[in-house]
């Protein structure tokens, strides 16, 4: 699926910048995300490449710690923005305990850039955590970026889709147990299928901006998917609190014991 979002020349500049930070970590996985993975990119999009990496073992246990819990990288490489940010696996494993959906969405999103066998291994034992702790997260996710895009006087195409996309994922991933991040792959079933005109229009460019009539329509329209998604956590087939820690934390210790 990576293969055709990306044109040939953003992926061999993503294939550059991978290399050269695979050389300072280990990554489990690197996952494409943002317009790309969401289904609205323009060709002034950046590349948003979302990491998590493992630190050796031997790192984590002298008495200074070595190696980042994250690292980040924002540059412009042959005309291409690269949005490289990577996490260490232990915090990213807590944060998927608690619900976080940009750590769950690296580790079973469909867009993955770079697995390891290890990811393979890692990703029943993430499903079996899953929780409606997810409802919180996805929530005030979308929250936030409501506030953005009221900030732009409700005119930004991208920040309304952040809004669409980030609330019917999350409604998804409540009722289904599956994480989709593609607003275009879940809009017609959700009741949002009008949406499509606004991933036309964002298409066309990252900065475009919102005909008044369609942002005066699309402020009537939004708080439906947030009530969606409060209805979703209702319906959840999901329970309320994450199941089979102990395999997950099991899985870890033997990771870092015997590859690290």
């Amino acid at each position: 699926m990576t293969g055709t979002l990306m044109t040939e020349h953003q992926t061999q500049v993503a294939n550059a910048v991978l290399d050269e930070e695979s050389t300072r970590r280990w990554h489990l996985v690197v996952s494409l995300s943002g317009a790309h993975a969401y289904g609205f990119p323009s060709p002034d999009s950046d590349l948003d490449l979302k990491c998590i990496h493992v630190t050796p073992t031997s790192h984590l246990l002298r008495l200074e710690q070595r190696g980042p819990v994250s690292a980040e990288r924002l540059e412009v490489v042959d005309g291409v923005e690269v949005d490289y940010s990577s996490n260490e696996l232990g915090p990213v494993l807590h944060g998927v305990l608690q619900g976080n959906g940009n750590y769950l969405e690296r580790l079973l999103g469909a867009n993955t850039l770079r697995g390891s066998p290890e990811l393979e291994a890692v990703r029943p034992l993430v499903r079996g955590v899953l929780s409606r702790r997810l409802h919180r997260h996805y929530r005030g996710f979308a929250h936030g970026q409501l506030r953005e895009w009221e900030k732009t006087g409700f005119r930004s195409t991208k920040k309304l889709l952040y809004v669409l996309r980030t609330t019917i994922t999350g409604t998804h991933a409540l009722l289904t147990g599956e994480v989709e991040t593609d607003l275009t792959a879940l809009m017609d079933r959700y009741g949002f299928g009008e949406a499509g005109e606004l991933v036309a229009w964002k298409r066309k460019g990252e900065r475009g901006e919102l005909p008044e009539s369609l942002s005066k329509h699309w402020r009537g329209q939004v708080g439906r998917a947030f009530e969606q998604l409060d209805s979703a956590c209702e319906r959840s087939v999901l329970p309320e609190e994450p199941q089979g820690a102990e395999a997950l934390e099991a899985w870890l210790l033997e990771l870092r014991r015997s590859r690290f």
